[in-house]
């Protein structure tokens, strides 16, 4: 074989691998998305049966205790991920998650069903950073937004088929059968543990370079270097670094984008049909705002990525947020179904990708040895966020200002799109200023 052949059969199998890992990764993000969704799919057949007691308030409450949980599993993720492997912590959340869903589908009142949300959001904000790292890590270093938003895709499709499983499974089995769907991941549990590869970033730091040299030779990616293997021996400097010198700024920047962002992307996924219930759209409508909303995250991210690795992920995110707000407020006007249909796409293209690019700037600006705490506690920030949403949405509803809702989710867009813009001008001051060989690093 000559070497020219040699060399493409060599960038073709690297190749097959790479996607191999963004594949595992997609399938572990889609049942993430599918358990994240479900509840808000399935709560019209709560409210409507008033099942375990449920009421508008209560409901909002339950919907904030997975996101509750999301946000204990995000803050933990990137510290337990440093000690214990991203590969092993993706497999455990999965599992996690998956067994919690179980738990809802027994319970038999709204304090177990609440323990399992719980600990189902556990395992989901545990699971999202991590895999954002673990793709990272292996993405080809001009397609990382790009990279990172096909992997997100995956959470989106997971809200597709949480309304499939509310339309075809809830009518006829009841809302308990759609939470055993949920459970169905933990068939793909031992697939995951076989075949996915552990974190470069993790082997390096731990030591293991000779494996890690290894792997960045099958996957033809740059091993990272070698210093991350002093950072990780403190748990705390990765998290540290994120505010010393002039960092702590744009760390707060991003944090506080987060939180708006989450509010809003969680807040609209569990209320979105009920609300348009309440405008007086019938339920399979509902259910098809849920679809669309979906369909346009997953179109969304493919043309965020692209957009975001061409002018840089915070200047994307902000505008992004600001056509965000704007869909959002045109929710609480009734409109044509068509007119409406068209918005809700629309808006979800613009909601789920701008969230989302505020995880590729800081997953992009991060060294590779703090990139899962940095990722990891920006998301978790954000979770306080995502707990209010839903909690804010019935509170509302409850008060009979539903329409109140879809204000208030803008105000949390525009809110975002502010401090995004600042720390996207921010960094861009700092390109202007900076060495030639740094440029790169803070144009995103």
């Amino acid at each position: 074989m000559s070497p020219s052949s040699s060399s493409f059969a060599l960038s073709a199998r690297g190749s097959r691998m790479a996607l191999l890992v963004l594949g595992l990764c997609w399938l572990a993000v889609l049942f993430d998305g599918l358990d994240m969704f479900i509840y808000g799919s399935v709560l019209p057949h709560m409210l409507a049966e008033k099942s375990l007691g449920l009421t508008p308030d209560r409901a909002g409450d339950l919907g904030s205790y997975a996101t509750f949980g999301m946000l204990i599993g995000a803050l933990t993720a990137g510290t337990i991920a440093d000690r214990v492997g991203r590969k092993k912590l993706m497999v455990a959340c999965v599992t996690l998650f998956s067994l919690a869903s179980g738990l809802c589908a027994l319970s038999n009142s709204v304090a177990v069903f609440g323990l399992g949300r719980t600990l189902a959001g556990v395992g989901l904000g545990g699971l999202l950073p991590t895999a954002i790292s673990m793709v990272s890590d292996y993405a080809p270093r001009t397609r990382a937004a790009l990279t990172i938003g096909l992997l997100m895709t995956a959470h989106h499709a997971g809200g597709i088929l949480s309304a499939y499983v509310a339309l075809w499974i809830v009518e006829p089995l009841g809302w308990r059968a759609a939470f055993w769907v949920c459970v169905v991941p933990l068939l793909f549990v031992p697939a995951l543990a076989k075949f996915l590869p552990e974190s470069l970033s993790f082997l390096v730091a731990k030591g293991r370079t000779e494996e890690a040299r290894a792997l960045a030779g099958r996957f033809e990616v740059e091993l990272p270097a070698e210093a991350g293997k002093k950072a990780a021996g403190d748990r705390w400097n990765a998290l540290a670094n994120l505010f010393r010198g002039g960092e702590w700024t744009q760390t707060l920047l991003y944090w506080l984008a987060s939180f708006g962002g989450l509010l809003l992307v969680y807040g609209v996924a569990t209320w979105l049909p009920t609300l348009m219930r309440g405008e007086g759209y019938e339920l399979g409508s509902a259910l098809t705002f849920v679809v669309l909303f979906n369909l346009g995250g997953i179109v969304g991210m493919l043309v965020a990525g692209r957009a975001a690795d061409r002018f840089g992920a915070p200047r994307i995110s902000s505008l992004w947020f600001a056509l965000t707000a704007a869909g959002v407020f045109l929710l609480s006007v009734h409109m044509p179904l068509a007119v409406t249909f068209a918005v809700v796409f629309l808006t979800g293209v613009f909601l789920n990708s701008a969230q989302v690019m505020i995880y590729a700037t800081v997953s992009i600006r991060s060294t590779p040895d703090s990139r899962a705490t940095a990722v990891g506690w920006t998301s978790g920030m954000g979770r306080f966020g995502a707990v209010f949403g839903p909690w804010l949405g019935g509170q509302l509803l409850a008060a009979g200002n539903g329409d109140w809702g879809f204000t208030a989710f803008a105000i949390a867009g525009l809110s975002s799109m502010v401090f995004i813009g600042i720390a996207a001008l921010r960094s861009s001051k700092r390109a202007a200023g900076s060495d030639t060989h740094q440029g790169l690093v803070t144009a995103h």
